[in-house]
């Protein structure tokens, strides 16, 4: 293991579990990569404080868009877009001195609604105070066109020479003013680009869409059932984007001769699977994006294919390191670093037992999939169908220990008997409770070590 430090920027370093030990023709090697980041500082102070490790009113150069629906929908009920007004404010409220803003209003366009003029604001008492008058004016009417809003806050965002970009974005319906495939291309053109997460507010909207944002860009998503909460919400997710100190971190993985990649997840916090979105960096070598870090800790499951080989061959399947991107083009190494290895044996108990951290996680991806199954199941009307998938989740949730998943199960379902998964659907569910089963599904916990 390595360490990597700098001014304002946390030290980085990998741990590898795995059980490097093969039966004789095994090719199969997973292993889970801790990726863990301390040492930055992730207060975000209070306001007009200065931020840890840096000199007043600075830290890591940030900029931050905030883009609000202001459909028409965002009025039903009124108390929607006050909630929606006082969110952004809060928000606003918790960003740093000297950091840059801007506030978008979403419809069928996309308006600049503070400061204007195609440009960001500086975060000072000032700003702050002129951005919350302009809130106030914010109302709803028009369409839904997500793609839009997220162009404009990439052309504001990167009018700032800064190292951390971010978007807050929160809608209430579902995308119905542009084509899936609108913004799909808004997406592609904005991922790595800039971070994003994402909120949805009340039940009329699409768990796919929202969701699908925060993943394309790297960001956090979750519901807001009742509009009353958004304002703990936002200052919360305002508070983590001002602790991230260093962006574009990649996970580099360089493997052998022979060695095929099968795929290369993030596990933990939330499952999300990286495998199609490498970018080749050399020879057998490629780059799988990560997103902002400030201090915390991240785990990878990834599994390669080796050449098969003889009892008692050992050989190196994987290096694992983390890379950020140089102005020239070129990558700069974090130093951290983990090796993934096989080793052939005829020990039957060597090479057949399954790591705890790789069994553990392997349980909460499929989770997380048996969710999405069961839901999209019981919304076609195969209840038998979603029964069996609900059932398989209610099991691994009680099995991992995944408490806050199993209690949203519960919501959906009636548990008989956790252990080996026996349900019954639930006749009468909440739109709220299934969205948020649904939008939490991908949320897991850490395997005890």
């Amino acid at each position: 293991m390595a360490n990597f430090s700098k001014s304002n920027v946390p030290q980085f370093s990998v741990d590898v579990y795995q059980n490097e030990y093969l039966p004789e023709g095994g090719r199969e090697v997973n292993a889970i990569v801790t990726v863990s980041a301390t040492g930055g500082g992730t207060a975000a102070g209070t306001v007009g404080a200065p931020h840890p490790h840096t000199a007043a009113g600075q830290g890591p150069s940030a900029a931050v868009a905030i883009m609000v629906d202001c459909s028409g929908s965002m009025d039903y009920p009124p108390t929607k877009m006050r909630n929606a007004r006082d969110a952004t404010a809060a928000a606003i409220d918790t960003l740093r001195d000297g950091v840059h803003f801007a506030v978008i209003g979403g419809t069928h366009v996309a308006k600049e609604v503070y400061p204007g003029g195609g440009r960001l604001a500086v975060a000072g008492a000032t700003t702050r105070d002129q951005a919350k008058q302009a809130l106030r004016k914010l109302g709803a009417g028009g369409g839904t066109a997500i793609g839009t809003w997220l162009r404009l806050a990439d052309r504001l965002l990167s009018s700032a020479d800064v190292s951390i970009r971010h978007g807050i974005l929160l809608t209430d319906g579902r995308n119905e003013h542009e084509s899936p495939e609108d913004l799909r291309a808004a997406l592609d053109a904005c991922a790595g680009r800039f971070t994003c997460d994402a909120r949805g507010v009340g039940t009329d909207w699409e768990v796919k869409e929202v969701t699908g944002i925060a993943s394309a860009l790297l960001g956090t998503a979750d519901i807001v059932a009742d509009p009353a909460g958004l304002a703990a919400d936002f200052t919360g997710m305002m508070e983590t984007a001002m602790g991230k100190e260093v962006a574009d971190v990649s996970l580099r993985l360089w493997t052998p001769v022979g060695t095929e990649i099968k795929f290369v997840k993030q596990v933990a916090p939330t499952v999300e699977d990286l495998t199609d979105r490498r970018t080749e960096a050399g020879p057998r070598a490629g780059d799988y994006p990560t997103g902002s870090w400030g201090d915390e800790s991240r785990d990878y499951h990834v599994c390669v294919q080796v050449p098969a080989a003889n009892i008692g061959q050992e050989m190196l399947a994987a290096r694992v390191s983390l890379v950020i991107p140089r102005s020239d083009g070129t990558a700069e190494s974090l130093g951290a670093q983990g090796l993934v290895r096989a080793v052939w044996t005829d020990d039957m108990t060597a090479s057949t037992s399954i790591n705890a951290q790789v069994a553990h996680y392997t349980g909460q991806a499929e989770l997380a999939q048996v969710i999405q199954q069961g839901i999209d199941l019981r919304k076609a009307g195969d209840f038998d169908g979603a029964t069996a998938k609900l059932g398989r989740a209610v099991q691994l949730a009680s099995a991992s220990g995944n408490a806050d998943t199993a209690k949203l199960l519960a919501k959906v379902v009636d548990v008989v008997d956790a252990a080996t998964g026996t349900v019954r659907l639930k006749t009468k569910v909440t739109e709220a409770d299934e969205m948020t089963l649904e939008t939490r599904s991908t949320k897991t916990v850490r395997v005890k070590k």
